[in-house]
């Protein structure tokens, strides 16, 4: 994503001001440790660079740290923060400055909003691949009824989700035609159900569900609405269409 010339100079401004502000510390720390040392009467026991690192003092010279007030008989100690604590909070200062221009100045990084719209996308990729693998199985012309148990069931489950409110909970008809008696509109087997499901009737308010429904669903509802054939169900609307002979 480009950035104007502008949002540049003032990362860059901002990268260098941390640079010298860590530059410009460190010396002054050394600086302030020579002076120490020089205005020292006592000769300075050379440490090791991991008490410099750690920055803690022996407890022979506690007695040289003491601050000048006492509490319930307990004292003070003035130690300084110790150097690896502040080697820590300037790289986290430096990490903030460069983690702030690659997510959110140069946009480089994969935020949580990028990574949610990447996986979106495989996501929607992988449906497309897999609704392209079932289309080429199965379409309205080698459509067959589906009679095992576990089919019909989950049919019947896509019917009162998805069905319910225009056909009735029993196939009585609604808003939508009765799917239980002999007439149909639009063809009643299983090929001219396939069809009407997928593709949906637009100007009499059916629409196509081959957007929500998979070609291995629709086939498992229109068998299961088929399955509703004479079962005559109470309130049922009257006959609409042509009489046709189901299989």
């Amino acid at each position: 994503m480009s950035v104007n010339v502008l949002e540049i100079w003032l990362v860059s401004m901002i990268l260098m001001t941390g640079v010298v502000i860590l530059v410009v510390t460190l010396q002054l720390q050394v600086t302030i440790k020579k002076l120490v040392d020089q205005a020292s009467p006592e000769p300075i026991e050379k440490l090791s660079w991991w008490d410099n690192f750690t920055g803690l003092k022996p407890l022979e010279k506690e007695k040289d740290l003491l601050m000048n007030h006492k509490f319930d008989g307990i004292s003070e100690l003035d130690n300084p923060t110790p150097p690896w604590f502040m080697y820590l909070f300037y790289l986290s200062i430096l990490f903030a400055l460069v983690y702030g221009a690659y997510y959110h100045v140069y946009q480089d990084g994969n935020i949580q909003e990028t990574e949610y719209k990447n996986e979106v996308a495989v996501a929607e990729k992988v449906r497309e691949e897999y609704m392209k693998k079932f289309a080429n199985s199965v379409n309205e012309d080698n459509v067959t009824i589906v009679t095992a148990a576990k089919d019909l069931t989950e049919g019947s489950q896509i019917y009162s989700t998805n069905c319910v409110a225009c056909h009735g909970d029993k196939g009585q008809g609604g808003v939508g035609p009765n799917l239980t008696d002999k007439f149909w509109i639009h063809g009643g087997g299983v090929k001219d159900l396939f069809k009407t499901i997928t593709h949906g009737i637009p100007e009499k308010g059916m629409i196509a569900w081959n957007k929500s429904l998979n070609p291995l669903q629709i086939q498992k509802v229109a068998s299961y609405i088929l399955t509703l054939q004479g079962t005559n169900p109470p309130g049922a609307k009257e006959p609409q269409g042509t009489e046709t002979k189901t299989p």
